[in-house]
């Protein structure tokens, strides 16, 4: 034993568990089994008792037989006796006596157990004295013939009735021993229910079940299974498994119809705007010249309204600008980035706008953080978006914060944007990254900034998450896949405000 490996005695531990963890089928199964295996060895070892104990009551009947037959010997001679008067005939009764007495000698250990110690004595004491009476009659003593006949019929008596108790401890033997067979069959029927028990009730209702969801899924019904019955381990693994499965393909179906109606609406737009790009710039272009060859001749009406062609054009322009930027579909080119670049980058460019309105910023970066494959001007424009949006909704004194760290789920970094603001109500968040759904007010959004957002998270390998509650602001949770570890210098605790 000493020259085995410990690798194997663990591994062969580790198995032996697997196998007997009750709550897993395997477990049941084997633990059945187990169990039916030890009954019918125990029957079996009770069988071969029986049978054992069967062949040494037959063998000490013998001697009981024997018993008998020689005390009829014994008998016989003492009818010659008192018949013809032949004292040769008891001489040779001693014979048999002798044979009794070997007989009884080697029946003394089962005799007493059989009729009880006092039965047994009693028959030692009758032979004893019918041996000694015969010796004296040999002898020539005068003995009255009618008490030999007693003690001979006291014997055989006793000897019949020791016969008779042996073959009914045999009778009862053999009965004990018929009824074996019945036990083995009983045990198989119930090893028999038990396993159709466990595979009706723990293995085929709850596949009937998951195969049942399985069709309300492919009718585009993602519930969970909700399964209340007796769950197996593996079951257990199979539903948990199947609601994963269920989950992911709502959030994946939700993505692809996302990303599919973007595409849709990008495809259109992107020759909107190629078509309107020309005349806001001819527009622009016109209006610009109207102001600088005819500022002489105008007066302020006409002055005013020629500026606000121009700033509603370059309002076009900018709107134009947000359609094709949402209608891209080159890949950008990545390189590798540090998440703290991200974050300190984004704040640059809209630091200021804290300072005007008045409103704290907080942000911090988690040590040790790996590096990620990225845009940095897409990232910039997808993180100043969400900035922005914060401080719109965000009161004067207000905390917005950005926190960058490692995501709960493996191979993900987060990034995190949240502010204390009023909160997106609950039945509107599912339509937030939509295209040109907006909840400002006509004229101040076009409704492209999230959708904008998403597609480029989505052409980063990410996604993005929302969690608001109605006054208790809101957080917007970037995810985005790192690629490497980095031991680069981490950007910790920069606040503005």
């Amino acid at each position: 034993m000493s020259g085995v490996p410990r690798s194997y005695w663990q591994r062969l531990s580790h198995i032996c568990l697997q196998y007997l963890r009750p709550g897993s089928i395997r477990g049941k199964i084997f633990i059945m089994f187990t169990v039916t295996f030890l009954s019918i060895t125990a029957l079996t070892g009770f069988n071969l008792w029986n049978l054992s104990m069967l062949k040494t009551r037959m063998l000490l009947s013998e001697g009981y037989d024997d018993v008998l037959n020689n005390i009829l010997e014994v008998r016989r001679f003492e009818k010659n006796f008192l018949i013809y008067g032949d004292n040769k005939s008891l001489m040779e009764s001693k014979e048999y006596l002798d044979r009794i007495d070997t007989l009884v000698t080697e029946l003394a250990v089962d005799l007493p157990r059989l009729v009880g110690e006092e039965s047994f004595s009693n028959f030692q004491k009758t032979l004893l004295n019918y041996r000694k009476l015969v010796g004296n009659i040999s002898q020539g003593d005068q003995v009255q013939p009618e008490m030999l006949r007693n003690l001979g019929k006291t014997l055989i008596d006793a000897a019949d009735h020791f016969r008779e108790i042996k073959r009914k401890r045999i009778h009862a033997t053999i009965a004990q021993t018929s009824i074996l067979p019945f036990a083995f069959f009983a045990i198989l029927l119930l090893l028999m229910a038990l396993v159709l028990w466990i595979i009706s009730h723990a293995l085929l209702k709850p596949l009937d079940v998951v195969m049942e969801t399985t069709r309300l899924v492919g009718r585009g019904d993602f519930s969970p299974i909700h399964y209340d019955g007796v769950r197996l381990e593996e079951i257990s693994g199979l539903i948990e498994a199947f609601n994963r499965m269920a989950h992911e393909l709502e959030v994946n179906q939700e993505n692809l119809i996302q990303a599919r109606k973007i595409a849709a609406i990008g495809t259109f737009t992107a020759g909107i705007a190629h078509e309107l790009n020309n005349p806001i710039n001819n527009i622009a272009l016109t209006a610009d010249c109207l102001r600088e060859g005819y500022a002489d001749e105008m007066d302020e009406d006409c002055t005013e309204m020629i500026n606000d062609i121009l700033s509603q054009a370059e309002r076009a322009a900018d709107i134009v600008k947000n359609l094709l930027d949402f209608s891209r579909t080159e890949n950008p080119v990545f390189s590798a980035l540090a998440p703290a670049q991200i974050l300190t980058s984004t704040i640059g460019l809209i630091k200021n706008q804290f300072k005007m309105v008045g409103l704290h910023l907080e942000t911090s970066v988690a040590r040790d953080l790996p590096i990620l494959q990225g845009n940095l001007g897409n990232l910039q424009q997808v993180f100043t978006n969400l900035l922005l949006n914060a401080i719109q909704a965000t009161p004067q004194g207000g905390r917005i914060g950005m926190h960058v760290g490692r995501a709960a789920t493996p191979g993900f970094l987060s990034f995190t944007v949240e502010d204390n603001g009023p909160g997106i109500p609950q039945e509107i968040q599912h339509k937030i990254f939509e295209p040109f759904f907006t909840t400002k007010e006509v004229g101040k959004g076009t409704g492209l900034g999230l959708a904008v957002c998403y597609a480029i998270i989505k052409r980063h390998g990410g996604r993005i998450e929302l969690f608001s509650e109605a006054g208790r602001g809101t957080r917007f949770t970037v995810l985005l896949p790192h690629v490497s570890e980095s031991n680069g210098k981490d950007f910790m605790g920069w606040t503005a405000s």
